[in-house]
């Protein structure tokens, strides 16, 4: 945990938004994995921790906007649960670390709501993701756990969403740790590239990494030589000379802060003429997005000219064609780029995102746009000092996508459909930093994986 002064400080921030009625903010419990006593290793709710602390199952957090009241309902254990676990700190005195005076059982929390309920205040609370959770709201306010989330309160979502966003210096220190462990994931998945290593000793591997930096993988490994597939969490294949191994993985520190990198390297240590063109495309519109991200300007406007620069490699080799700007007003570029610039990043690895994408990525000034491809992106907000974000442009070459698109003539004006046919069986190539938005500029988080060509191959080799 952080000094309690810090969570003090934050929920102080959150009844300075000065709303009406409780915040109910809700912690996780165990979850299992085949029967009841065999469990997931247990994760903390990410709000829960931001305004509390505490890492452990079966607690409940209540802020009372009216009165300024907070409070901690929890459990004390029992003689059988000391058996098991060992000696445990008391409810009360966790709560001190957090800097809450006032605890109680948590069956007391069904009073304390139906009371406040009774007494015509309103129930805040963020949309719940889990269903063990869904289900103890439904007891608590007697709504339908099929119908939960749409009572969950916009108001509380964007408040917290609002506080959030900015890092603190202490969060800044934590996610640089999480990017020093996700560092040697990649370098250690790169060394491991050779033909016939099976992919899932790597993933394995990087995963382990991850366990001894102090937390786990801050999301499922990606990791594949059949990168075109986005998300591809398929490790069974074994790696063949002349392939591009993809690996987008990160990092959890103890304290939940996540790291994200995306590298592609060749197997075996040496890029083929074809890989190292698409490679140096789009490390040109990772560097070019980055020196674009600073305060006052859309994330909208960096995804969109890091598109352009993708468009602009793809039309020297020929791949695309006609004019760059309007290729990309036309989402041509997306048949190659099918996804968004990146997200928000934190005590989660897509920052908030169980709060609402919509109010995470953006605002009344910068909506979503309704375009494939970049209807993907997960941020397109105005950024700001303080704003973590991920940088991830790529270039993909997907058998069906390519199909329908060449058979509707999806975009033919701006696409060489016969060239782009070459490379069938090309995969994929993304290119993944952390940023921290500064005053002035920005900066990469922690120290830079290996991504120049060169480099690359030398420590694949």
């Amino acid at each position: 945990m952080f000094e309690k002064s810090i969570y003090k400080n934050r929920r102080k921030a959150l009844l300075g938004k000065k709303l009406n009625g409780v915040a109910l903010i809700l912690g996780n419990v165990e979850s299992p994995m085949n029967y009841l006593d065999n469990t997931y290793h247990f994760r903390q709710d990410s709000t829960f921790l931001y305004f509390f602390g505490l890492d452990f199952p079966g607690l409940a957090g209540v802020i009372d906007f009216d009165n300024g009241k907070e409070y901690l309902f929890g459990n004390d254990v029992d003689i059988e649960d000391i058996i098991w676990m060992g000696p445990q700190v008391p409810l009360k005195e966790n709560a001190q670390k957090a800097g809450i005076e006032n605890t109680a059982p948590l069956g007391r929390l069904f009073d304390f709501i139906a009371g406040a309920i009774k007494q015509g205040r309103r129930i805040h609370f963020t949309p719940p993701y889990r269903g063990e959770n869904k289900l103890f709201l439904e007891k608590l306010l007697g709504i339908s756990a099929l119908r939960i989330g749409d009572f969950a309160s916009v108001e509380l979502i964007k408040a917290i969403v609002d506080l959030r966003s900015v890092k603190e210096d202490i969060e800044i220190d934590e996610i640089e740790k999480a990017c020093l462990t996700g560092y040697e994931m990649h370098v250690t998945a790169m060394k491991m590239a050779q033909p016939g290593i099976w992919e899932q000793k790597i993933t394995g591997i990087i995963e382990g990494i991850a366990n001894s930096g102090g937390g786990m993988v801050s999301f499922p490994v990606i990791l594949s030589q059949n990168g075109e597939t986005l998300h591809n969490h398929n490790h069974t294949n074994y790696l063949e000379e002349g392939k591009l191994m993809l690996t987008d993985a990160g990092a959890e520190t103890s304290m939940h802060y996540a790291s994200d990198f995306t590298r592609t390297v060749p197997v075996g240590g040496k890029f083929t003429q074809k890989q190292r063109e698409i490679y140096e495309i789009v490390l040109a519109a990772n560097n070019k997005a980055t020196t674009l991200t600073q305060p006052g300007v859309t994330y909208l406007s960096v995804h969109l000219a890091a598109a352009e620069v993708i468009a602009a490699g793809l039309k020297e080799l020929g791949l695309m064609k006609g004019d760059v700007k309007e290729a990309v007003k036309n989402g041509a570029h997306a048949m190659f780029f099918p996804h968004g610039l990146g997200h928000m990043m934190g005590l989660d690895v897509h920052d908030m995102e169980d709060l609402g994408q919509i109010y995470v990525g953006y605002d009344e000034e910068t909506q979503p746009v309704d375009q494939f491809g970049t209807a993907y992106l997960r941020l397109g907000r105005k950024l700001q000092p303080g704003f973590v974000i991920t940088n991830e442009p790529g270039i993909y070459f997907i058998p069906a996508l390519i199909d329908k698109w060449k058979n509707e003539k999806i975009n033919a004006d701006f696409i060489n459909f016969d060239k782009v046919n070459e490379y069938g069986n090309f995969g994929g190539i993304r290119l993944e930093d952390d940023i921290l938005v500064t005053e002035n500029g920005s900066r990469i988080l922690g120290k830079r994986v290996p991504i120049e060509p060169d480099e690359v191959e030398a420590i694949v080799s």
